[in-house]
């Protein structure tokens, strides 16, 4: 078997191992990770071995590549002993290799500190990674909140150099990996992507992980200001059937030793909820590492944080507008329903009132008041200017054209304003609401997958495509649970 035909065999197992854990749905075991990484050390003795024999001891570029590895003897030879304090000139000067030098750095250490205590650090707690992850972000003008110590200093490196040193920290010859030109180092990583313990993979996950979650967050959507939020625990359709408050019974006066009587809860039928899987993937192509493009790690990772995000918003948006059937096979806003305004109008100081009175009427599902406080305005843009002045007028003007007190004047409503309802409705008219406080009624809720409200990223594979791959994804499901905690004036076309 010649070398090139060992090499073919070694990838070919690589991809299997990759494979068998990929369908799976799993990362490597620990079997699979020593395998995988003894066959990627004679992947690297089989290429030196080729490349041996292909240049020869003739090569023409013997020459550039003596003053290369002079180079970066003596770029390595600084930077250790400044790091340790240690004069490098003699070093240098008399041609020592950098691991005699690091022996003689450790062994002047050891005059000086006496005996040294040697800690291995695990994968994840290794500074360098979090300090790279910090840097990355910081060079694409990412804000980061206290930076990992070292970031600002390596805040310079392009992924080249970080691919390199991550490598060269993992064994490998610096001196050969600089020989490489971009396009072979990016097919050394490709082979690294899916090994757990790969370092250059794991601080790209750590900065776009970071960069997501503060995307996710600054993207000004309004639902989460009105709607109840929840969490399952996994994809199944919840029970329908659940105690609501007013479903026990009245406390009853307990005589002197008299006795308590028992009561059971009444049940009522409750929606089903359900969570879905969203989820988008995303690349760093073969061509942005060799172009030193990071702008994978900000752009593209923001772009789908925020799409995520608008996605729930919309979808909320629309059973406003949609006005679909829910659990009792009812329309949300309906006459049955007692909390839809039969003519659509405009806000103002009367039809606000009118939704109030409206929404404040309900009873439970066992007939009693259930005392619901008004709490959000929810409307297209075009109406925030007139319901803010509404609320802060302490007077109206009358029908007689006089001046009377403003009931509404101070209300403890908050107006919240949604182009979303612009641009669903479109051409017709604009709906607006009246949003009950969560403690007292509800309406919309959105419920999440163990609680995790932000996405998700995951390394993928994906066949015919070069280059590293992402999945970002995120379980969510919106439901209207209640239709007491909200009411809804059909309004009027916004021109």
């Amino acid at each position: 078997m010649t070398l090139k035909d060992k090499l073919q065999a070694a990838l070919k197992r690589q991809q299997e191992i990759v494979d068998t854990a990929k369908n799976g749905n799993r990362d490597l075991n620990d079997s699979e990770t020593r395998e995988f990484d003894t066959l990627q050390s004679s992947i690297d003795e089989i290429k030196g071995q080729i490349s041996a024999e292909e240049k020869g001891a003739g090569d023409d570029d013997a020459v550039q590549r003596g003053i290369t590895a002079e180079r970066q003897r003596v770029s390595e030879i600084t930077s250790l002993c400044r790091e340790f304090g240690i004069d490098d000139a003699t070093y240098i000067k008399d041609g020592i290799s950098v691991d005699k030098t690091r022996a003689a750095v450790l062994d002047e250490l050891k005059k000086k500190s006496g005996p040294l205590n040697i800690r291995l650090v695990p994968n994840d707690g290794d500074p360098f990674r979090a300090a790279a992850a910090d840097a990355l972000l910081m060079r694409a003008g990412v804000s980061v909140d206290k930076p990992t110590e070292g970031a600002n200093g390596i805040r310079g490196m392009s992924l080249r150099d970080i691919a390199i040193e991550c490598m060269v920290r993992e064994g490998r010859s610096a001196n050969e990996l600089l020989r490489m030109d971009k396009n072979e180092l990016y097919g050394e990583l490709s082979r690294q992507f899916y090994n757990p313990s790969a370092a250059f993979p794991a601080i790209l996950d750590a900065a776009i992980k970071k960069n997501i979650v503060t995307a996710y967050n600054s993207v000004p959507t309004t639902f989460e200001a009105w709607t109840s939020k929840g969490s399952v625990t996994d994809f199944k359709t919840t029970p329908d059937h659940s105690y609501l408050i007013g479903g026990a019974g009245d406390f009853l006066l307990v005589p002197e030793n008299g006795e308590i009587k028992h009561d059971t809860p009444r049940t009522e039928l409750l929606p089903q909820r359900k969570i879905d899987t969203y989820g988008r993937q995303f690349s760093m192509s073969r061509q942005a590492f060799i172009n030193d493009d990071i702008g994978f790690l900000t752009n593209m990772p923001s772009l789908y944080a925020a799409s995520a995000k608008k996605t729930i918003n919309k979808q909320v948006y629309k059973i406003l507008v949609n006005n679909p059937a829910i659990y009792d096979g009812a329309n949300l806003f309906a006459t049955a329903h007692k909390n839809i305004i039969g003519t659509g109008a405009a806000p103002s100081s009367a039809t606000i009132q009118a939704i109030i009175l409206q929404m404040q009427k309900q009873l439970d599902p066992f007939g009693d008041a259930i005392i619901i406080k008004p709490t959000y305005l929810v409307v297209p843009v075009g109406y925030g200017f007139v319901i803010s002045t509404i609320l802060r007028s302490p007077t109206i003007n009358t029908a007689d054209n006089t001046q009377s007190v403003n009931p509404l004047y101070g209300a403890a409503i908050q107006v919240i304003e949604d182009p979303t309802i612009n641009a669903l409705a479109g051409t017709s008219a604009a709906p607006w609401f009246m949003v009950g406080d969560k403690t007292s009624a509800k309406s919309i809720q959105v419920d999440y997958l163990n609680g995790q409200e932000t996405p998700t990223i995951r390394r993928s594979e994906q066949a015919g495509q070069l280059g590293f791959v992402w999945d970002i994804f995120l379980d969510w499901g919106v439901t209207v649970v209640d239709y007491r905690g909200i009411a809804k004036n059909p309004g009027v076309v916004i021109s």
